[in-house]
């Protein structure tokens, strides 16, 4: 059975795979846009993280023909009222790394003492011939005033979870990808691609 997750993202790519290698039943390709290098680009413009990746997951499946998943996710900051939210990706403008996007996160909580965050993240599976199914995962913790770490990508040096004194960044992969808000959501996409009428 071949799975497209859209994305062009290896991490993401290596997340999924590790997970779907750790279950019964038929062997699953995943199979990542850099194989479809004429892939459609998708405008992510909904108003919900669902909605992004629910439009991520059409649009792919529709050009591949096969069953596609697609995951939105994002930062939500309570001093911020949720910003960047499912603006994270964007927030400091189209091109900016992470190193900029981190900045800008601490610029706008200085002097913040209630620095309550989480992460957020949506997944869609579609089948060409079907509307799309749809989970979402959150992970609770807080923002530190400076990053720390090396490991992960995006808001991770400066987010620690709940019931951890590291952050993402520090903590790595093997456990990033066992509590995070996407491990969450994975695991009960995994649920839902066994549930549907095109089983795995």
């Amino acid at each position: 059975m071949k799975l497209v997750l859209a994305t062009h993202n290896q991490g993401k790519v290596r997340e999924l795979t590790q997970l779907l290698h750790n279950r019964a039943g038929e062997p699953v390709e995943v199979i990542s846009l850099q194989n479809y290098p004429n892939a459609p680009e998708v405008v992510e413009d909904r108003q919900t993280y669902r909605g992004n990746a629910a439009k991520k997951a059409s649009v792919i499946a529709k050009y591949t023909g096969l069953l596609t998943l697609a995951d939105d996710a994002g930062l939500e900051v309570d001093a911020l009222k949720g910003a960047p939210g499912i603006h994270s990706k964007r927030w400091a403008g189209e091109d900016a790394t992470d190193a900029i996007r981190i900045a800008k996160l601490l610029k706008a909580l200085e002097g913040v003492t209630d620095r309550r965050a989480r992460f957020v993240a949506a997944i869609a599976v579609v089948h060409p011939d079907a509307n799309p199914e749809g989970v979402q995962g959150v992970c609770e913790g807080h923002i530190l005033h400076t990053p720390r770490g090396e490991s992960g990508f995006g808001y991770d040096p400066v987010f620690v979870p709940d019931g951890y004194e590291q952050t993402f960044a520090e903590l790595g992969e093997n456990i990033k990808n066992k509590i995070s808000h996407r491990a969450k959501a994975l695991q009960q996409a995994l649920a839902l691609l066994s549930s549907l009428t095109y089983n795995l």
